[in-house]
């Protein structure tokens, strides 16, 4: 059966990737700026697809209430097949909607024309994760064409009379449920409520998320530890009212002098966070250079990295602390006027284990005991999302590395990554007795949430080929 399934997903791969790139082309973009109509159709397309495998009982695009309001979230996907004769059932998790592309002059290409470069797919969503979804989709209809072949075979063998052994099962009997989320890139604000809603039709023994990255285009990746996140806004005010800089500037502290103090007392000379309360996990990490740290990152000459302990440490296991965004005057729009107030956007990223309300409070009064001059403070929009981390000792972990081994030709890698899925947090609340794979079809170099993402393309066939033998072995285990 292996050999059969790897011949469908070769044959067919060409036409898989032109179905991604037609989903591509779909700008759904999730964030409430963007026209919703895109992810809307993003949703149908795939749903269109879903139905035309001609395996599921169910194909549906649903919306839940966002939590805590009784606004709809962005639609997703819904499908299911029941399984059979004892085999279990897996849940393929992905997301359909994109980052906002940023600057079109940033881009070599245009962001939603996917083209093809040097053995990538670049565009808008290639790899971050409509790539995920076509891993599914293309997995899926693998599996089903090669028992589809497989049972013509066995059927010519017995009308032969060849006495060949014919009992080897050639039906479809795993249980497989999708979950095709249209709103990951902006907080998944619906994501429990979506849950919830539809806990039967989504019921699995064993979950793949398909979001994640591999260790390098040559070796497969399964991600074992995720860091939480904590994000918020804090403005800084000084000032009832701007005044004149060159008459009462050197005696009164304005918000911009303020913030600069204050956000500083967040790192260490070394970069490293200095706020107390915050943990680092105890993980095994991989050698990995400060060549190929800057070699992923653009880290320009001349500049170091920041931290202390191994490089992947400080990226997987310890906290880290970024501003991405600031209110206050522009320097087109900047006068001779001390700035009364200042807002700053907070993402910190915490390590495995530990609980995101104590790490925001750990922040928020590491902010207020630092705060220059007197300054008030006042917080807001605090967003909180789970770390997790893998139980590595369940039999769908033990079928999944051996389905990338022999699709890779390597051994797989356990891996952490820096960045954070909180929703998964939830599907081990709903779900507790599934067991979560978190997977991906993404490398070091597709540049996901920035201009200029793709896909390589190798990396997604051993990707889709590596789920179909997962689902191949699953369809012959019982229980």
């Amino acid at each position: 059966m292996d050999a059969v399934v790897r011949e469908r997903v070769a044959a067919r791969f060409d036409a898989t990737v032109e179905e991604l790139s037609e989903l591509v082309r779909i700008p759904s973009v999730s964030w409430p700026a963007f026209d919703p109509a895109h992810v809307a159709h993003s949703a149908e397309a795939i749903a269109e697809q879903l139905r035309g495998l001609g395996i599921f009982d169910v194909v549906d695009v649903r919306r839940a209430p966002v939590e805590g309001g009784d606004e709809l979230g962005q639609p997703a996907v819904v499908a299911r097949r029941e399984p059979r004769n004892g085999r279990p059932t897996v849940l393929l998790y992905a997301h359909h909607d994109v980052q906002p592309p940023g600057k079109d002059e940033d881009w070599e290409t245009p962001p939603f024309e996917p083209t093809r470069r040097d053995g990538r797919l670049y565009g808008r969503g290639a790899a971050d994760d409509k790539a995920g979804v076509m891993s599914h989709i293309g997995a899926i209809r693998a599996l089903t064409e090669a028992l589809g072949a497989a049972g013509s075979h066995a059927e010519a063998l017995g009308a032969a009379g060849s006495g060949a052994n014919t009992d080897t099962n050639t039906d479809l009997d795993l249980g497989i449920a999708l979950f095709i989320e249209g709103e990951e890139e902006w907080a998944s604000q619906s994501f429990g409520n979506f849950l919830r809603e539809n806990r039967d039709l989504l019921a699995a023994d064993a979950i793949i998320v398909a979001d994640s990255s591999n260790w390098d285009v040559d070796t497969p990746a399964l991600t074992v530890a995720l860091r939480g996140a904590v994000a918020f806004n804090v403005t800084v005010e000084t000032l009832d009212r701007a005044s004149h800089s060159g008459m009462f500037g050197g005696a009164v502290p304005d918000a911009m002098l303020a913030t600069v103090r204050l956000l500083d007392s967040l790192w260490d000379a070394d970069g490293a966070v200095a706020v107390a309360g915050l943990h680092t996990a105890d993980l095994d990490v991989p050698v990995y250079s400060e060549a190929r740290l800057r070699e992923e990152t653009g880290l320009l000459d001349g500049v170091s990295p920041i931290g202390r302990g191994e490089i992947l440490s400080r990226l997987w296991a310890q906290p880290a602390i970024s501003i991405t965004g600031i209110d206050a005057p522009d320097v087109a729009n900047a006068s001779n006027t001390l700035v009364p107030r200042a807002r700053v956007r907070v993402s910190a990223r915490i390590a495995p284990g530990q609980d995101p309300e104590a790490a925001y409070a750990a922040i928020t009064r590491h902010l207020e005991a630092h705060a220059p001059f007197g300054a008030k403070l006042t917080f807001e929009d605090a967003g909180l999302g789970q770390a997790f981390q893998v139980d590595t000792s369940g039999w769908a972990v033990a079928e999944v590395r051996g389905a990338m081994a022999d699709a890779w030709g390597v051994a797989p890698v356990d891996i952490g990554v820096g960045g954070s899925i909180p929703f998964i947090a939830e599907l081990v609340e709903e779900f507790p007795s599934a067991q979560i794979l978190v997977t991906g079809v993404e490398d070091p170099d597709g540049r996901a949430h920035s201009p200029n993402e793709s896909l390589h393309l190798e990396t997604f066939r051993k990707s889709i080929l590596t789920e179909a033998l997962f689902l191949a072995r699953l369809n012959r285990r019982a229980g």
